[in-house]
């Protein structure tokens, strides 16, 4: 076959940033098996199914209401608590799963990373996609929530700052990606460092106002919790939709080019490991 006959020609990679974007583009319909796959398979042979994307969030709810409401006695802003921690928990929800995604693609798909070609980038975008559906599905529950203490007459402020909600789930699935693109590639050689990001996501929760509005941090930490990217992403949120928390235009400006920088280090890490990745996982 002469090279005029090719369909495809493959070529090694020259640059030290060669992103094959129309590549991911091309193979969109794997991108959406992907997406379908994820959704499908993770209640598959289950009693419950989806009913888990509800359950899983009303219990740890509960048991925030509990501790830290009560026997913590943390404020919560006037709003009622159930709302304010379901606030936090969905946001929280989706930025961990998308970021266990990211952080697992290497190791979660070297079988089939090591048979056939295609983008890598697909496998980490379908996963924070998928999560999305999962993070709408929670989303309904707290616009249900949100109504009935609405309709009980609790002190809540809608502003325009809700129009930002988009760009705000933009935000928290690329800190999620990039960040988790990077723990990725590390894994390829240190295993044990799986177990390490495990527990310190456990405890990066903590540095996050997910339980907590960040005007109720002791003052002497405050500033060190707002050095958080995520920060004013939960800020903002609560702020445009209970009018608790803050509004700053300048931490939202930090949070994104702290996840524009993150992410273009994140996808040059991942293009070169993902070279030669198969000797080592």
């Amino acid at each position: 076959m002469t090279k005029e006959n090719w369909t495809i020609e493959i070529k090694p990679k020259k640059k030290w940033l060669d992103i094959d974007l129309k590549g991911i583009w091309r193979y969109r319909d794997l991108y959406y098996m992907y997406v379908k796959r994820d959704i499908v398979t993770v209640y598959k042979q289950t009693i419950l199914g989806p009913l888990w994307f509800l359950i899983q969030p009303i219990f740890t709810t509960v048991m925030y209401m509990f501790i830290f409401g009560g026997l913590a006695g943390i404020s919560t802003d006037g709003v009622p608590q159930p709302l304010f921690y379901m606030a936090g928990i969905m946001l929280w929800n989706y930025f961990s799963s998308a970021f266990n995604v990211s952080s697992n693609v290497f190791t979660a798909n070297a079988g089939v990373f090591g048979k056939v070609y295609f983008p890598r980038l697909v496998v980490p975008l379908s996963g924070i996609t998928s999560n999305l559906i999962k993070f709408g599905i929670q989303l309904l529950l707290f616009i249900a929530m949100y109504l009935y203490f609405y309709v009980k007459g609790a002190s809540l402020h809608v502003n325009a700052a809700l129009l930002l909600f988009p760009f705000l789930i933009f935000l928290t699935a690329f800190h999620a990606m990039s960040w988790g693109l990077i723990i990725s590639a590390l894994t390829t050689k240190y295993r044990d460092l799986t177990q390490l990001v495990t527990f310190g996501l456990q405890l990066f929760m903590y540095a996050t106002p997910v339980i907590y509005p960040l005007n109720a941090a002791p003052e002497k930490y405050r500033d060190i919790i707002a050095l958080n990217p995520l920060t004013p992403i939960f800020e903002t949120f609560k702020y445009s939709c209970m009018g608790c928390g803050s509004f700053d235009w300048g931490g939202l400006a930090y949070s994104t080019l702290f996840m524009l920088s993150t992410l273009f280090c994140a996808v040059i890490i991942f293009s070169r490991v993902e070279r030669n990745f198969m000797d080592t996982v």
